[in-house]
């Protein structure tokens, strides 16, 4: 997995599987969502990040299974 932050146009990208994206959806205004062929969500991305996390600092923590 791949986050990316977009400073000049505050989005935020997951990118949760590196493969071709084949279909994108809106979830709201704000949230979109891309597919791989198989229809697994592959990819999402937040607009206006900043006001949406509530924050300029994300972390991201592994849990041990």
């Amino acid at each position: 997995m791949k986050a990316r932050y977009f400073q000049d146009t505050d989005t935020l990208y997951f990118e949760l599987r590196a493969t071709e994206v084949t279909d994108t959806r809106d979830l709201d205004d704000n949230t979109i969502l891309d597919y791989d062929a198989q229809g697994n969500v592959v990819g999402i991305t937040l607009e206006h990040a900043r006001s949406k996390i509530g924050s300029d600092k994300v972390e991201f923590e592994m849990i041990p299974a």
